[in-house]
């Protein structure tokens, strides 16, 4: 299974802290914004990666992971000229696809939760045509929901609905089949101008080929658009980690802990660190030792 990241859009509603930077590069407490979605990737066994960012940030990307090597990685880049939508990165990602399956993660999008893993290696084993992760949130007319027939089924995806049918939010991770950059080809732009993400899910519901999968209470999903959930996302795992000694989105651990790299690997990426981060790395090999 291949992997994207999109890292585009402008972050408006975080001017003027985004007006020199994009906002996947913005410091969430410990680690750039991009290293928790590349770890749910890596987390779900993936290691071939596509960052889709702008053209002027894109280099931005490339000083931070190169090719991925070190990383035991292959991270390929592409540019989005305009944000016109979230469908749109299968498309400008169609080579790289191939006719593999894909999994598209936002990336401003964070997950936490101790059966994350689980929940990741059981979707990329499905063989079904899509899945999607949906969250039980407070304000569903943010997002988009998930409505359900009478037999509690899903049947449709409906963005920012007025009356949301239900509170169940779809989050910013999408697992399709080799088909999805053809299906994507055929969404039309919505009245804003865009392909939207929940056109190509609802495509693949009409064939009854979308599963969802609901994350439970034990799940955390962030949202890191406006200056106060920028703050909290940065909070919560400040405390997280100050509390177990353990970090989230680690892409180093993980790289390790999943067999990509081995201790000599770690301990080289470590020394790149003259920082708590450098040593909390070197702390993994002697704790095994």
């Amino acid at each position: 299974m291949k992997g994207i990241i999109l890292a585009g859009g402008r972050a408006t509603r975080l001017f003027p802290i985004t007006r020199g930077t994009c906002k996947q590069l913005l410091p969430v407490y410990d680690k750039p914004m991009i290293y928790y979605p590349l770890s749910v990737l890596m987390l779900a066994g993936i290691r071939e990666i596509l960052i889709i960012s702008t053209p002027q940030d894109i280099g931005n990307f490339k000083s931070l992971f190169g090719d991925g090597s070190s990383m035991g990685l292959t991270i390929e880049y592409a540019e989005q000229a305009k944000p016109r939508g979230l469908a749109e990165a299968f498309i400008i990602g169609e080579d790289f696809i191939k006719n593999q399956r894909v999994c598209m993660i936002l990336g401003d999008n964070i997950f936490y939760g101790d059966q994350l893993g689980m929940y990741l290696k059981r979707t990329v084993k499905s063989r079904r045509g899509g899945s999607v992760f949906a969250y039980n949130v407070s304000e569903p007319q943010r997002y988009g929901v998930v409505e359900f027939n009478r037999d509690k089924e899903p049947v449709r995806v409906v963005e920012k609905p007025k009356k949301p049918k239900s509170n169940w939010a779809v989050t910013g991770i999408y697992f399709f089949d080799k088909n999805a950059a053809a299906v994507a080809k055929k969404v039309k732009p919505s009245p804003r101008g865009e392909l939207e993400i929940t056109d190509v899910i609802n495509a693949y519901m009409r064939k009854g080929d979308c599963h969802v999968e609901f994350l439970g209470r034990g799940m955390a999903w962030l949202d890191t658009g406006t200056y106060d959930s920028l703050m909290d996302a940065g909070m919560f795992i400040k405390i997280i980690e100050e509390r177990q000694g353990l970090k989230i989105g680690c892409v180093e651990e993980i790289a390790y802990r999943e067999g990509f790299i081995n201790k000599r690997q770690l301990l080289k990426l470590a020394d790149e660190f003259k920082t708590s981060y450098g040593q909390y790395l070197k702390r993994i090999v002697a704790h095994e030792g």
